[in-house]
């Protein structure tokens, strides 16, 4: 029960996407916090209907993640093989042993790392919400 409790919270945590901040200017005064929040859903909306995509592409990245510690681990195993006279058994251990390290550092990078939307979604919103007076100051 607790493993699903902590999933949870990975999966939830995984989906929390990014938010445009604003600059307190004149126009974003006036309509307010609820009105800045209508016109933030609002171009996110228009952005998704034109095809922009909020995805953040975290599975490309604990891939990447785990490629890359697959051949870091069997370059460095097959090193340390080579120095001990057994060097295809140290790059399979290596290979083993980085594509895991691999695996568990893209998946915590992933849960627990920014969760930065695509640039053309980003650019959209940002394009949008300066058209209807706002100053957008960033993403977080």
């Amino acid at each position: 029960m607790r493993m699903n409790a902590i999933i949870g919270a990975l999966l939830l945590t995984a989906c929390s996407g990014a938010h445009p901040i604003l600059y307190p200017n004149a126009h974003q005064q006036s309509v307010g916090k609820e009105g800045a929040e209508q016109d933030i859903e609002a171009c996110k909306q228009l952005a998704e209907s034109a095809g922009a995509e909020e995805g953040s592409d975290k599975a490309g990245r604990v891939a990447t993640s785990t490629a890359v510690g697959t051949g870091v681990g069997a370059a460095s195993g097959a090193v340390g093989g080579a120095i001990f006279g057994a060097a295809g058994q140290g790059s399979l251990i290596g290979a083993a042993s980085g594509a895991v390290w691999g695996l568990l550092t893209g998946l915590f990078h992933a849960t627990v790392g920014p969760s930065q939307p695509n640039q053309a979604y980003t650019n959209f919103v940002t394009r949008c919400l300066q058209e209807k007076g706002y100053e957008v100051t960033g993403w977080q």
